[in-house]
């Protein structure tokens, strides 16, 4: 099986307490039109950011190879706004929860939570804008992401509504079935406070997750957000993130086509390729979504593994086989760290193998947000196990 972060896991059963104890394509041309380094003005209005140039490098263990996109930079500070929830799992696979079962939880989680704890413990400045419930279950979450360094000073606290929720269930081929609270949670009603205005004006990139756009306030912030740090200089990235559970909405799918146009890095799982294209091929998608603007695209692709393209490159990443035990939270770990890298300037085939380890410590704990890393442990992970494909 593989998991929305492109790794390669061998899936078993989820584990019990008791055990829960214990050379890339570099270079290759895509062939396609667009010249690097035109800037393309899209149908929102807003100028996408031209394209960067760098030459490529090999691997250098331990350390990534950390060089600059045409100036030495300062760290860049990233912005989320999304939802804050918690996460309860069931003990045993099957489908649905039409009976009474047991359950394991309430862990942290919603995919900007983990992606900004990811990113934070890379040391990457990240803020998330969100609201919790003045509950038990918002103080696990504040708690978590405060002790790994994430910026919480725009997180609200609501009085009224609990914290968000999600049940999920494993079904016995792996694939989920999910009962969420969101909308009418704390985090489905975000208010533009004082806190939440100076988060969003001191954020030099933001990141969209397709599943933070399923209410008009939340969308209309997110779309505002892009255009502003678009017009400071600054950059968009886009996980669509997609569940079967929202895009039922057509208003949701526009929501997703507009960030698209403002997007810069774009990072969709398996079939999200294409899914705001009217492509009907993998380099019909790629092709498309960089004339639409689109800086560079990360495909975490299963067996593939993940698989950078932009207009001149066209560069494969590891597939490394990791044990599974849980696979919620691996694609949102893999993207907090291509994107911090890719923010510092990192060569694309460094960030990919980094951004794969995070990926795979991901699933290798049971719980969203708890097998995220810091570098030290990634570099380890890679020294360790490059070598799996």
């Amino acid at each position: 099986m593989y998991c929305r972060s492109g790794i390669r896991c061998r899936l078993g059963r989820l584990a019990s307490p008791e055990a829960r104890q214990s050379s890339p394509d570099a270079g290759r041309t895509l062939g396609l039109s667009r010249r690097r380094g035109r800037s393309k003005r899209t149908g929102s209005g807003i100028s996408a950011k031209s394209l960067f140039n760098g030459a490529a490098s090999g691997l250098k263990w331990p350390a990534p190879a950390i060089g600059n996109r045409n100036r030495l930079e300062a760290m860049k500070k990233i912005v989320v706004i999304g939802e804050i929830l918690v996460e309860i799992m069931a003990d045993a696979r099957g489908r649905g929860f039409l009976e009474t079962m047991a359950l394991t939880g309430p862990f942290p989680s919603g995919a900007p939570a983990i992606f900004a704890d990811q990113a934070a413990r890379l040391g990457q400045p990240c803020a998330i804008v969100s609201a919790v419930g003045n509950d038990d279950f918002g103080r696990l979450n504040l708690d978590r992401l405060r002790a790994d360094g994430v910026d919480v000073s725009a997180i609200r606290i609501d009085d009224d509504r609990p914290t968000g929720s999600a049940f999920v269930r494993y079904r016995p081929d792996g694939s989920r079935d999910f009962v969420f609270n969101i909308r009418h949670s704390a985090c489905g009603r975000i208010a533009v406070s004082d806190a939440v205005r100076a988060a969003l004006d001191g954020a030099d990139h933001l990141h969209v997750m397709g599943s933070s756009l399923s209410g008009g306030d939340i969308i209309a912030l997110n779309i505002e957000t892009a255009a502003a740090v678009k017009s400071r200089g600054g950059t968009v990235s886009f996980d669509p993130n997609s569940r079967k559970e929202i895009l039922k909405s057509p208003a949701v799918r526009e929501a997703m086509r507009k960030v698209l146009l403002a997007t810069d890095l774009y990072l969709p799982s398996g079939d999200e390729l294409a899914l705001l294209t009217s492509a009907d091929s993998e380099r019909g998608a790629v092709a498309e979504l960089l004339d639409l603007g689109v800086e560079a695209i990360v495909h975490k692709n299963g067996s593939e593994g993940a698989r950078y393209y932009d207009a001149a490159r066209d560069i494969r990443g590891p597939a490394i086989a990791v044990g599974e035990i849980d696979p919620t939270g691996a694609g949102d770990c893999f993207g907090a760290t291509f994107t911090s890298l890719w923010l510092r300037g990192a060569a694309v085939e460094d960030a990919l193998a980094l951004a794969s380890a995070s990926g795979a410590l991901s699933v290798a704990k049971r719980g969203p947000m708890e097998g995220v890393s810091d570098m030290p442990a990634l570099r380890r992970f890679l020294s360790e196990n490059i070598g799996a494909r």
